[in-house]
């Protein structure tokens, strides 16, 4: 894989779902963040690790938004709960173990949207072997 616009693509850590987080540019952790699924799809997800660590502990069903609305977002919340009950315990000792504050989540997804929708255009992933880019994972 690599970069349309041909800036140093760095992975750094994967999830369940055979997703990757990777790096954008030259820098530390304050880069831009690209998430790509296994699936075909990518996006820019963060501008910085701090703000990808919020972004997974405040919204932890951020790959399911389509239509980022708070409808939405709530049905997805609950789906979620269902499966994980404690997690806003979990949420605030991570946060606080890391020294992090948290915002809400609409100003999560908003920043998400931003980034994924606007500042990610710039940043479109290629499979290298057939020259293909991956799908944007969010359409506005």
């Amino acid at each position: 894989m690599h970069l349309a616009l041909g800036a140093a693509l760095e992975g750094f850590a994967g999830d369940g779902a055979g997703g990757i987080f990777f790096f954008c540019g030259e820098g530390g952790e304050e880069r831009p963040i690209l998430y790509a699924d296994s699936e075909g799809g990518a996006a820019l997800v963060a501008i910085g690790l701090a703000e990808l660590v919020r972004l997974l502990l405040v919204v932890p069903w951020w790959r399911d938004c389509q239509a980022f609305t708070d409808e939405e977002n709530r049905e997805l919340e609950a789906e979620y709960l269902e499966d994980m009950p404690d997690l806003a315990a979990r949420r605030d000792r991570a946060a606080a173990a890391l020294g992090l504050g948290l915002p809400g989540q609409a100003e999560v997804l908003a920043r998400l949207r931003e980034v994924a929708t606007r500042l990610g255009e710039d940043f479109v992933l290629i499979f290298t072997p057939e020259g293909h880019p991956y799908e944007p994972l969010f359409t506005v």
